[in-house]
């Protein structure tokens, strides 16, 4: 991907191996032909968004699910896991309808709001909630901390490797969505980068030089974020899973 960003359409296609020196060129080409920074500032609003309004919700709901007792806790969960069973497909039309009746077509917000919870983050977040010692939590009630509290300052830092990982997990599938967007985000001004790279391939003649030089840019966000917490995400899955 990196050297073919280098190299110009026939260098791509004829499997040329060694970096070339159209890299400029390609850039001045999708600067011109695409609105580059304003998919990147599209899908940085929408990543960043519904990363920490998922962490925030769903962590508390897997907080809620272990720490809190009732009867009908585990059946609700049973509920929430059926929905992953549910394929994206079957729910998009009537999922557009809704954002269309409230005015929101074309809105990044529309793209966010359904991806606050997730049936997967919150099974996580209960999962390593297991593992978070509860004489902690009873020590903290007894010194009269409120139950917004113990979660604020007990229960956050110390599962900060299952935030990491979450962070990691909802972050790149929040960039790289590209199906939910394509439907509900019509207008080219707040494309986000996976529809960019989607309408340099879709016309009659395609620049793979550009081509892939786009994709290396939509690509550096989610391996810097990726490498930054690669050691949290890898403790954080273990945790969840012992």
């Amino acid at each position: 991907m990196v050297v073919s960003a280098t190299n110009t359409s026939a260098d791509v296609l004829s499997s040329r191996l060694l970096p070339g020196t159209h890299l400029w060129e390609n850039l001045t080409t999708l600067f011109q032909t695409q609105n580059v920074l304003a998919a990147m500032g599209s899908s940085a609003f929408i990543a960043v968004g519904t990363t920490v309004l998922a962490l925030s919700v769903c962590s508390i709901a897997g907080y809620g699910f272990e720490v809190f007792h009732s009867r009908g806790k585990d059946v609700l969960m049973a509920v929430l896991l059926l929905a992953m069973m549910i394929p994206f497909a079957a729910i998009m039309i009537p999922l557009f309808q809704l954002f269309a009746g409230a005015g929101m077509v074309n809105s990044l917000w529309a793209v966010i709001i359904p991806a606050i919870s997730t049936p997967f983050l919150i099974l996580l977040f209960r999962q390593a909630s297991r593992s978070f010692p509860h004489e902690l939590i009873e020590a903290a009630r007894i010194d009269g901390l409120s139950e917004i509290a113990i979660f604020a300052r007990i229960y956050v830092p110390t599962m900060r490797s299952t935030f990491a990982a979450a962070a990691v997990i909802t972050f790149m599938l929040a960039w790289n969505n590209f199906l939910w967007p394509k439907v509900i985000l019509i207008d080219s001004d707040v494309f986000t980068m996976p529809m960019l790279i989607a309408n340099l391939s879709a016309g009659y003649v395609t620049d793979y030089g550009v081509l892939m030089l786009a994709v290396l840019l939509a690509s550096v966000p989610t391996m810097l974020v990726f490498f930054a917490l690669q050691r949290s995400f890898a403790e954080g899955i273990t945790g969840a899973i012992k």
